[in-house]
């Protein structure tokens, strides 16, 4: 059976990023195949976004967006995609999102854009699809999508490593040429084989890496993948250390860390102590609208010094009932399902990890410093987020660097469109099945380390045991990776351990608190 799969662009990915890549370019008429380790396309960091998408609002400018990007990222953003971001951004969702794909947005009865407020944002200027805003987004691309005859998805299938010239090919002078990107190998669980996808152009976007912490928003597949796979090829990783965690996630004993959206409190919510006292105007004058690393750490600070299990969001003394209910369904009958009712009582909330600030490093185009790769959205670091996140970016910044990162391959079509040498089929060195008790056991210890370590508070000890402890782990995992069959569960889990490993040593590397890395052994905030 022919174990290579060929296109003219692969992307690795099914996220707002990767789909609005593959869309472009289908559009112009190329062949994209497109990845997702996923048994259903949809299953995406995107698909589980609630709050919104960045639009504009009345009073609104392109220099207020920036300022407001620039200001949350604390002084680590780039200007350069800030102002890119800003400059193509609305113009983008209004075309794509809006008339292209026709996202059903919230509206008001006179027909115009509900548009709502999170924090750090100047003005009203946000996107919204009731509480599901992602979904919306991700199943209205799809949809388009599934009209395009050149596009095809191929489910449940696990990007192992990046395939290189220099590594995956035979002939030992290609490691003297610039580091050139063919494709991916990929792991088919339905097919239980390793095939090699190749491609002229190839476009990571496999989101973020939530996961490899004990409590997160980030759905079961946001384990790391494109990371590890780029630091294995030798590609620069920045921002690392820079890990944002969601202020508000649901506490509750039979729940996983379910997100409450940052639009509860646009929308008046105020944070209280368990016995009902506002605390946020102590930390920031912005109060309960404070920047996202602001609020969890302000949390944590709470939690930590009472011994609060947890703090309590309240949206039921601002809020009607009915406007609850119509503005927030999601939540209001996820949080109903564990019998808190939000229109009535506050929301038991703790921090959780929520969006990876930096990634594989890119240019303004979405260009690694691979030719021939891309990487787009969460995985990727435009310099966008700096050291923090403003709220609603990150959908934004997939649409428009995925929309460039196509623009870029149509311009330098003619130079990737030489032929290239095939890479080498898969070599199976696996001797023996793994056994899955192994595998959740070594996930439980990278997440506990993790979470206790590399944190929401940092120091050096911390650090250096973290390190220490994954270097350990890490090189446990390598020895039974090359010796046991491959299976989606290893793959992720020597991701995983790969990019907690990264995060540490870029949180150690760092001794200047900024945004949302505190290390409370060097510099108070």
């Amino acid at each position: 059976m022919e174990d290579i799969v060929k296109s003219d662009v692969l992307v690795v990915g099914t996220g707002i990023g990767g789909l609005v890549t593959a869309m472009f370019l289908a559009e112009s008429g190329f062949k994209v195949n497109v990845i997702t380790k996923g048994e259903r396309p949809e299953e995406s960091n995107t698909d589980n976004a609630q709050g919104g998408i960045i639009y504009k609002g009345e009073e609104d400018s392109k220099e207020l967006l920036v300022k407001d990007i620039l200001e949350a990222g604390a002084g680590a953003s780039n200007p350069e995609a800030a102002e890119i971001l800003a400059e193509y951004g609305p113009k983008l969702v209004e075309e794509v999102l809006i008339k292209k794909v026709r996202v059903n947005f919230n509206r008001r009865e006179d027909g115009s854009f509900d548009l709502t407020e999170e924090g750090a944002h100047s003005v009203r200027r946000i996107l919204h699809a009731d509480d599901l805003t992602g979904r919306a987004i991700e199943r209205s691309l799809l949809n388009y999508i599934s009209g395009l005859e050149n596009v095809e998805i191929y489910t449940s299938h696990v990007a192992i490593d990046i395939l290189t010239l220099q590594h995956h090919c035979r002939n030992p002078v290609f490691v003297y040429k610039q580091p050139e990107a063919l494709g991916v190998y990929a792991y088919s669980e339905k097919e239980k084989r390793v095939k090699r996808f190749v491609a002229k152009a190839t476009v990571i976007a496999t989101g973020g890496l939530g996961q490899i912490y004990l409590h997160t928003t980030n759905p079961d597949v946001a384990t790391g993948d494109g990371f590890a796979m780029a630091y294995r090829a030798g590609l620069p990783l920045i921002n690392m250390e820079y890990i944002q965690f969601h202020p508000t996630t649901l506490y509750h004993k039979d729940a996983k860390r379910f997100l409450i959206s940052e639009s509860v409190r646009g929308e008046g919510a105020v944070l209280k102590t368990p016995d009902g006292k506002e605390f946020m105007k102590k930390y920031h004058p912005l109060g309960s609208l404070a920047p996202r690393d602001v609020v969890s750490r302000a949390i944590h600070e709470e939690m930590t010094e009472n011994g609060y299990k947890y703090v309590l969001l309240d949206l039921a003394s601002y809020m009607d009932a009915e406007k609850i209910k119509e503005r927030f369904p999601n939540i209001y009958k996820t949080c109903l399902k564990y019998g808190i009712d939000i229109t009535k009582e506050p929301i038991p909330v703790v921090p959780a990890v929520h969006f990876a600030c930096g990634g594989i490093k890119v240019n303004m185009w979405s260009e690694t410093d691979m030719k021939r790769l891309f990487a787009v959205g969460e995985v990727a670091c435009t310099g966008v987020h700096g050291a923090n996140r403003l709220a609603s970016t990150s959908l934004l910044e997939g649409l428009v660097f995925g929309w460039r990162a196509a623009e870029r391959i149509k311009q330098r079509w003619n130079e990737f469109s030489q032929e290239f040498p095939e890479p080498i089929p898969w070599i199976d060195t696996g001797e023996f099945k793994p056994d899955p008790a192994l595998i959740n056991q070594d996930w439980i210890t990278l997440k506990h380390i993790m979470w206790n370590y590399v944190g929401l508070v940092r120091t050096e000890k911390r650090l250096k045991r973290a390190i220490y402890d994954l270097r350990h782990l890490w090189w446990e995992v390598e020895e039974f990776y090359r010796k046991a069959k491959i299976t989606r569960q290893l793959i992720e889990l020597r991701n995983g351990i790969l990019v907690g490993l990264v995060v540490a040593r870029a949180a150690f590397r760092n001794r200047e608190s900024r945004g949302c890395h505190f290390r409370k052994d060097t510099q108070q905030w």
